[in-house]
């Protein structure tokens, strides 16, 4: 892949074929970061997982770095105004099961009910496409509405990896002090290490990175229960 002068230059501040400890890494990706805008900070977990293993769950970060999210929930009419009190942007079951299967994505995050689930499985090729998809592992189908939605406006953000094993997810914003981003990071480390597959092989953390948006990436010198 072709990079630009501006990404080559950054490449010069430091030696990327080093591992940094955790916030000297991030403080390097600030000093290194060329866009005008306030990129975002993103992690790379690479997990040494069996074909048949995987990683998936939810954290809420220590150090928010998000706009609020909207959240919409598919219930019954009985429970529409529970979810609206309790926040979120909007609740309800045909109505919005018909607005998503036209096209229409104007939410961040999808919970629902579990006597839902039926109507809303159907929603899959939209829904799983943007990984929007309620699932019960990351606490988006449950009874307990008002504390799903609490905890998700509190920024509650879902990690997994992908098919090469490998979490890639935002942990901050550049423009934030670089010990709060390396403590999203450790948060998400430990999280990780938490959902370590009981049969996982020794090296389950085989390598950690991080970068801004359009800088280029640092290696972390991390290892587990650090």
């Amino acid at each position: 892949m072709k990079h630009g002068k501006n990404y080559r230059e950054s490449l010069k501040k430091y030696d990327s074929t080093k591992s940094y400890d955790l916030v000297k890494a991030c403080e390097i990706v600030k000093e290194v970061k060329y866009a005008k805008f306030d990129e975002t900070v993103e992690a790379h977990i690479n997990l040494n997982l069996a074909k048949n293993q995987t990683v998936r769950d939810t954290l809420v970060f220590p150090n928010q770095f998000k706009g609020e999210k909207k959240v919409l929930v598919f219930c019954r009419e009985d429970r529409i105004k529970e979810a609206l009190d309790a926040g979120a942007a909007f609740a309800g079951a045909d109505e919005y099961i018909e607005k998503v299967k036209g096209g229409w994505l104007d939410f961040d995050v999808a919970v629902a009910t579990p006597d839902m689930m039926k109507d809303v499985g159907r929603l899959g090729m939209v829904l799983g496409r943007k990984g929007l998809m309620p699932n019960p592992k990351t606490g988006t189908v449950t009874n307990d509405i008002v504390a799903a939605i609490g905890e998700l406006k509190k920024g509650r953000t879902e990690y997994r990896a992908d098919k090469q094993g490998t979490v890639h997810i935002a942990v901050g914003k550049v423009s934030m002090d670089a010990a709060k981003i390396a403590e999203n990071i450790g948060a998400l480390l430990s999280e990780i290490d938490r959902k370590k597959p009981s049969d996982a092989k020794v090296d389950y953390v085989q390598s950690v990175s991080v970068n801004s948006t359009m800088g280029p990436g640092v290696w972390v010198n991390y290892t587990v229960g650090e």
